[in-house]
């Protein structure tokens, strides 16, 4: 693994900023860095962070990274994003995030965690969930029940209508949907990413055309007060069917990614379980969530959505082609194609 080699160079930070990387990296991989009868540490790797996950504990690591929607080039600024990250989490995941603790250096120059010294770094500390009760795990076992369905319905719609209205007026938020959308055509129509310019042309315009042509639709749901500050990245993956449903890892790096209508949020869920190979899922969650919290979007407005977030994981999909350490290129190719197959789809039922 070389993190400069990765991050550094293509966010234009400097090598020093990654000087100490590999030595964090080696000490959160040792399991006498933790309390306990720790044996052995698993390590995952995203591109904004490390995770080292013991028997009961999961441990997140910031990268140094700067892109144009975060900055966590310095100590300081991961740390508020840790607390933040914990403050947004809580929400859904309460008794998940444990806190934020201090990485510090002794007088000998050794990594310490929960010891005194120089604070170098900092960590979320969460209590580690069982992989097997991830709701993409289950779909993948086939064994979801309607009864989880259910509880995960219930809880995302308690939490939407407790939610407060994201201020922000039809006009603005008509234009921050074409924003996405025209830089998910971008990116996905430069030639060398190697993919078609064809579909992604073709199902964004129609997509752009919608968002004008029904404006109506989208100033409702302003004025209705469904426009919120969301999860911002719900996915099977980061749902948990213990006795009461847990939702964790909010997109907590950039506010304005999380304002969303509720109703655009769930499609995106139902979007995720579609692709899993689990449509009923999706839908029966927006289905239970329109009747628990009375909000009953138009169809026409749901399938936008769908395809929108298509559109937009599409580019998040070939946008993995800049970190240089990425060995299979051709799986993100694959899956920027698949995620424009399912916007095409959406679009030509719509």
């Amino acid at each position: 693994m070389n993190p400069t080699r990765q991050i550094g160079v293509a966010n234009n930070l400097s090598r020093d900023a990654f000087a100490d990387i590999n030595g964090k990296v080696a000490f959160l991989s040792n399991p006498l860095t933790y309390p306990g009868d720790v044996r052995h540490v698993e390590i995952r790797q995203t591109h904004m962070s490390w995770v080292f996950l013991t028997d009961k504990d999961a441990w997140k690591l910031k990268k140094p990274v700067r892109t144009e929607y975060v900055d966590l080039s310095t100590p300081k600024a991961r740390q508020r994003n840790c607390v933040r990250e914990v403050r947004l989490n809580r929400r859904l995941a309460k008794d998940v995030y444990i806190g934020v603790e201090p990485l510090t250096v002794d007088r000998e120059g050794h990594f310490r965690l929960y010891g005194r010294g120089k604070i170098v770094d900092w960590l979320v500390h969460m209590r580690r969930l069982p992989a097997g009760r991830m709701l993409d795990n289950l779909i993948a076992c086939g064994n979801v029940s309607e009864e989880d369905i259910a509880k995960v319905a219930c809880v995302l719609a308690n939490f939407y209508t407790k939610l407060a209205p994201a201020r922000m007026t039809p006009e603005q938020y008509r234009e921050r949907l074409a924003s996405d959308l025209e830089s998910a055509r971008h990116h996905l129509t430069r030639t060398e990413y190697g993919i078609s310019r064809d579909p992604a042309e073709s199902v964004i315009r129609s997509e752009l055309e919608f968002l004008e042509e029904n404006r109506n639709l989208f100033d409702v749901r302003v004025r209705q007060g469904k426009i919120v500050e969301g999860h911002g990245d719900l996915r099977p993956e980061h749902i948990c069917l213990e006795s009461q449903p847990l939702i964790i890892d909010c997109l907590e790096f950039n506010r304005s990614l999380r304002i969303l209508d509720a109703a655009s949020e769930l499609s995106f869920l139902a979007l995720e379980c579609e692709r899993l190979g689990a449509p009923e899922i999706g839908k029966r969650i927006l289905n239970t969530y329109s009747e628990q919290a009375d909000d009953w979007p138009a169809s026409a407005l749901l399938e936008f959505y769908r395809s929108y977030h298509a559109c937009v994981r599409a580019k998040i999909a070939i946008w993995h082609l800049n970190d240089d350490n990425i060995q299979d290129r051709a799986t993100w190719v694959a899956k920027a194609e698949q995620y424009l197959r399912m916007a095409a789809r959406v679009s030509k039922a719509a």
